[in-house]
């Protein structure tokens, strides 16, 4: 917490995060708004009220101690103690006055900012609730997706990008030497949540992992050799899942004739065989490696591949660790030009072969964006763990979901790098996921 930041930064981080909550609500009303009652969604109301709140408590309250901006705030939105399932039950307010709330929260913690730099505290509570509202904004574009709504429109998004539509495939793996290995946040960091503290020294074998994610292409070769009904390639916790939901191929492929289409919010298109499988879950990943004799990599693995270097003469690595697979500098970089597929300037994936100016020291495509990538690896705390302020982010999850690396083309590059940790369960299908693999 001891980093301070401009003011104007902080300002502006905010207010992208809300005009990018806007962008997702615009269009959506009536029932709409609350929608089914799901596991894996909330309903959109609740969710944005949600999102105003948690920077109301966190910095207007917490802090400042000031009184709630609206009547019965945390018996609404506290997400610690609402049940999930009573969510579409509650008094909510209507839209407007979400709308009206939202807008006195943003007024609120614009005015306690003046000019020059933030405190270390100041900073890091900014960012740490605008990176909640990107998450949840992530959120709610896999709500659109999973609700059949329309395709969201970003003011980001750009037809910039349509000469990578055709970058095609990158097969291949890359060879990486292993060593000795800092896995986690440096102290130092700017910004650290906190299941990345702190980096802690673990010792990796050679390995080689794939140059790019898997693609459709790769994938269906897998639905098409019955991959789904062949038992001795799932775990049992998977063939349990596949048995229960009867799952044949990818949550959103549909069958069109001998081959498949694919559902891209309220749209159905051809599936696009050099673009990564996406709304795959962990047991499909795991049973696509053991029909291809591949294997997930570890997330240590995955993090040294994405964020080491290797040394001159090769065969073994520096110890400088990169931020991002390509260096330092941020994923827009001082010449302007994009090296990864984020922030929701394409409105879903890209060929594995696009962004070659993202590639890792080692050669990896897309380490960073795209799609987020399945690892092996339970979601577990690093040794020394402690709980941040925001206590229930890590602490009540470690345990049974597997981790994720890298980020997706909906994923808010301001909060994305090598040692960002994503979790969720093995069986959840409806995030942009995919994953690479490593040779068994």
């Amino acid at each position: 917490m001891r980093h301070r930041l401009g003011t104007d930064y902080l300002t502006g981080i905010l207010e992208d995060a809300r005009a990018r909550t806007l962008e997702l609500v615009a269009g959506i009303d009536g029932e709409r708004l609350m929608g089914p009652k799901l596991d894996i969604v909330n309903p959109l109301l609740w969710e944005i009220g949600h999102v105003a709140w948690f920077h109301e408590i966190f910095i207007l309250r917490w802090l400042d101690g000031d009184e709630p901006l609206i009547e019965n705030a945390d018996g609404l939105y506290d997400s610690a103690t609402v049940d999930h399932d009573t969510r579409w039950d509650l008094p909510l307010p209507s839209l407007s006055d979400t709308l009206q709330y939202m807008e006195r929260v943003n007024e609120a913690l614009a005015a306690r900012l003046a000019g020059g730099l933030a405190g270390p505290r100041d900073s890091y509570y900014y960012q740490l609730t605008t990176y909640h509202e990107d998450m949840h904004d992530e959120a709610f574009t896999s709500t659109r997706q999973i609700l059949g709504f329309p395709r969201p429109v970003f003011a980001l998004a750009t037809n910039a990008h349509a000469p990578i539509a055709g970058a095609g495939p990158l097969p291949g793996d890359v060879e990486v030497p292993g060593g000795a290995y800092l896995l986690g946040a440096e102290p130092d960091a700017p910004f650290v949540f906190d299941n990345e503290k702190w980096e802690h020294e673990v010792t990796l074998k050679p390995f080689a992992i794939a140059r790019a994610p898997v693609t459709n292409v790769e994938f269906l070769a897998f639905v098409d050799e019955r991959g789904y009904g062949r038992q001795e390639l799932w775990s049992e916790a998977g063939w349990t899942w596949r048995e229960r939901t009867g799952a044949e191929h990818p949550e959103y492929w549909v069958r069109d004739g001998a081959g498949f289409m694919v559902r891209e919010f309220d749209d159905t298109v051809a599936l696009s065989p050099h673009r990564p499988v996406v709304h795959v879950n962990w047991f499909e990943a795991d049973a696509y490696c053991r029909w291809a004799g591949r294997r997930l990599p570890t997330e240590a693995e995955w993090e040294f591949a994405a964020s080491m270097e290797p040394s001159p003469g090769g065969g073994t690595v520096t110890g400088r660790k990169r931020r991002y697979p390509w260096g330092d500098g941020a994923p827009g970089g001082a010449d302007g030009a994009l090296k990864a597929n984020l922030d929701g300037h394409v409105i879903g994936p890209v060929d594995v072969a696009a962004f070659p100016e993202g590639d890792s020291a080692f050669g990896c495509r897309q380490m960073i964006g795209n799609v987020w990538e399945w690892t092996a690896s339970p979601f577990l705390p690093y040794p020394g763990f402690s709980a941040d302020p925001y206590k229930e982010y890590s602490q009540p999850w470690f345990g049974a979901p597997k981790v994720l690396r890298g980020g997706a083309w909906a994923t808010r590059a301001r909060m994305i790098s090598n040692r960002y940790r994503n979790f969720f369960d093995p069986e959840r299908n409806d995030i942009f996921a995919g994953f690479r693999t490593c040779a068994a």
